[in-house]
């Protein structure tokens, strides 16, 4: 791997810790429930991102499954907390 890219990625890793932190923060603060919804699915997107910058660098495609498995986790989790925002239960 080149010197280049192994910066690159190391930077990238590095700003999408700060995201997660930030997300993480509005996560606790939000004002809203919907604000924290909005900051779940920033979470899952930026664990995604970060699932693929770990296969690029460790050259493995195992990292691709998981990011996979998380996009679908995120994407049931946003479903529920949606449907519980909209109607205050989740089982009809």
């Amino acid at each position: 791997m080149s010197p280049f890219l192994t910066v690159a990625i190391t930077a990238t890793l590095a700003l999408y810790a700060l995201a997660m932190a930030l997300g993480l923060l509005r996560l606790m603060r939000g004002p809203s429930a919907q604000d924290r919804v909005l900051a779940l699915d920033f979470l899952f997107i930026v664990a995604i991102l970060v699932m693929l910058v770990l296969a690029i660098r460790y050259e493995n495609g195992m990292y691709f499954e998981g990011a996979v498995l998380i996009a679908m986790l995120g994407c049931v989790s946003s479903l529920a907390l949606a449907k519980f925002l909209l109607r205050g239960e989740l089982i009809e």
